[in-house]
């Protein structure tokens, strides 16, 4: 009997994915969601050695005027559309090459973090190849459907990141 890898059967590693992406030899844009956070990692591999160019968290969303009363939305779709648009800056100023995006092990479902997160990436200027109708509504990424009305402040911080 096989034993399957140990990060397979902790669900962190889907490997045929991984060695699809790597044999592309592509730059990848890495989205994770964490319980508290968004992560983006900008990530080149050579030989299969993994290298961290910019990694990003939705933390930083902070120094750019995110509200404490919304802390716990630092997952939220906002959080994720605008961590997109951070990372995607930071590719543009470093004129580094286009990536891929890798999701790992979450399910690409329309309309969700996943892809708010690639629309801050295309509206930051990379050419992302997807759908138009995938990206979640205007209305939900700038946050009018939280708790309290969050656009106001999105459209600040938004303003912030595009300068």
């Amino acid at each position: 009997m096989k034993v399957s890898k140990r990060r397979r059967r902790q669900g962190k590693t889907d490997y045929n994915k991984r060695i699809k992406m790597l044999s592309g030899e592509s730059p990848r844009i890495i989205f994770r969601k964490t319980n508290k956070y968004i992560i983006a990692e900008y990530i080149t591999s050579r030989e299969a050695q993994d290298k961290v160019e910019i990694g990003i968290t939705s933390k930083k969303l902070k120094g750019y005027g995110w509200p404490d009363e919304f802390e716990g939305s630092l997952k939220s779709i906002p959080a994720a559309y605008l961590t997109g648009l951070l990372i995607g800056r930071e590719i543009i100023r470093k004129k580094l090459k286009t990536p891929i995006a890798d999701f790992g092990m979450i399910r690409a479902v329309k309309k969700t973090k996943a892809y708010a997160f690639l629309k801050g990436l295309a509206d930051a200027g990379i050419k992302i190849n997807c759908a138009e109708e995938n990206f979640p509504d205007e209305e939900r990424i700038s946050g009018k459907n939280m708790k309290k009305d969050f656009s106001k402040t999105f459209k600040e911080i938004k303003s912030k990141i595009e300068k």
